[in-house]
Parts: structure tokens; C-alpha cells; sequence
């Protein structure tokens, strides 16, 4: 997400941090370690400004005396590699042109244009990037995911299903299809013999277990207040 934004990181020995201020949503330095410390996220980001975030993949710092604040924490989940796929249900997609593009961002946005213009057409030009979408008969977005492979791993992330008036069995429901609508195509589509990570919390956590995943451990995301 950062190369699609003209940004470029730079990894330490324990953490990568961001020298700009990164995309929405995305964090400005990522711990990379369990002995990351405050000052390996904190001296390579950008804090002439509120908002800078950093996340703590293992639940480990405590950003508070720094000025941040806990804006969330939530669970590391894995999927074997060898655990069958729940069937997919719909008609599921790849997403290929800019067009394409747009038209899943504004979904998974629920309209917001500005949240939407987060994903720029130089996504679909990473070979390690895949995003899908799962359509309605008369061609609305239902639901998507963005699928990365890196390590030997596939994550995923930014899953979602659309509110709509129609699910992918053609029932009526105002709350659009199931998250596990979601989980099935997302799964679908990802590189066969590869476990599935990413991370998820609350009802979404719940989900993800539903649909095979397995906890693995805490993660923490501060924001500078």
C-alpha cells in the first residue's frame, strides 16, 4: 500500500518505520520483533503532526508516556495450509482494472470517496497483491478481500461485506450478506498449499474462527493524540 503511494519504508533489526506520514488506516511503524523498543518506532516517524500511528505486532510497548494513545487491539490468526476452503457462494472475481478498482474501493467504503481513493490503480500492478470481489446477479459488490503473499504466508485483509437489499442467495436483508460470504471467497482465492494469516477482533475475530482460523497471539495499535 505504501509503494502505491509513492512511499518507501525501511526495515531495521527490530521494526519498520516510515519516514512519511503513511495512507489511512496504515500504520507509520511497525514492530518487527518482541524486544522492538519505543525508541525503534518512535525516532523514524514523522510527529509534526497528530495521527501518526504505530503498530505493535506483539503486544509488547507501552506508547502511552510518549503522547499515544491505544486505539485498538486485536488477535494474530492463522489458517493452515491444508485445511480445505468453505465452498464460495456467488459469483467471486478478481479485480483487474482501474475501473474495477474504484468500484470495490467505493464498497468497501460504504460510499465514502475519500476513504475509497485509498486504493490507487498501482495496486493491480503488484504481483504480489490479488483483490477479489464477490458480485449479486445484477453485478453489486457484495463483498471483497485484498489477498498479499510474502514469506510463504498469504494475509488477507480489508475483507468486507456491503450492505445491500439483496444477499448472495437473493434473500432480502438490509445487512447485506454474512461475514463467512466474505471468509469463503476470500479463501477461494487464495494460492492453494499456503496457510492464510491476518488479524482480526471482536465479532470479526469470531468470524475468522468460524471460518477455520486459529488465534496466534495480540497485537496493539497506538495513535499519537
Amino acid at each position: 500500500m505504501c509503494r502505491a503511494h509513492g512511499l518507501t519504508g525501511a526495515f531495521g533489526a527490530r521494526a519498520w518505520t516510515s519516514p512519511r506520514r503513511g495512507p489511512l488506516y496504515y500504520p507509520d511503524a511497525v514492530t518487527l520483533t518482541e524486544e522492538a523498543t519505543a525508541d525503534d518506532v518512535l525516532t523514524g516517524i514523522d510527529r509534526t503532526a497528530p495521527g501518526a500511528s504505530v503498530k505493535d505486532s506483539h503486544a509488547r510497548l507501552d506508547l502511552a508516556a510518549a503522547g499515544f494513545r491505544l486505539l485498538f487491539e486485536a488477535s494474530w490468526i492463522h489458517r493452515p495450509a491444508d485445511l480445505p476452503a468453505p465452498p464460495a457462494t456467488g459469483d467471486w472475481r478478481r479485480v483487474r482494472t482501474p475501473d474495477e478498482l474504484a468500484a470495490w474501493a467505493l464498497a468497501w467504503s460504504g460510499g465514502d470517496a475519500d476513504e475509497a481513493a485509498l486504493f490507487r490503480p498501482a495496486l493491480l500492478d503488484d504481483p504480489a497483491t490479488t483483490i477479489v470481489a464477490g458480485h449479486a446477479a445484477d453485478g453489486r459488490i457484495l463483498g471483497g478481500a485484498v489477498l498479499t503473499e510474502s514469506a510463504g504466508v498469504t494475509g488477507v485483509s480489508n475483507l468486507f461485506t456491503a450492505d445491500g437489499p439483496e444477499g448472495p442467495d437473493g434473500a432480502e436483508g438490509p445487512d447485506g450478506p454474512p461475514a463467512s460470504y466474505a471468509w469463503a471467497g476470500a479463501l477461494a482465492a487464495a494460492a492453494p498449499g499456503l496457510p492464510v494469516v491476518g488479524y482480526e477482533a471482536g465479532d470479526d475475530l469470531d468470524a475468522a474462527l468460524a471460518a477455520g482460523f486459529e488465534p496466534l497471539g495480540p497485537l496493539r495499535v497506538w495513535l499519537d493524540a
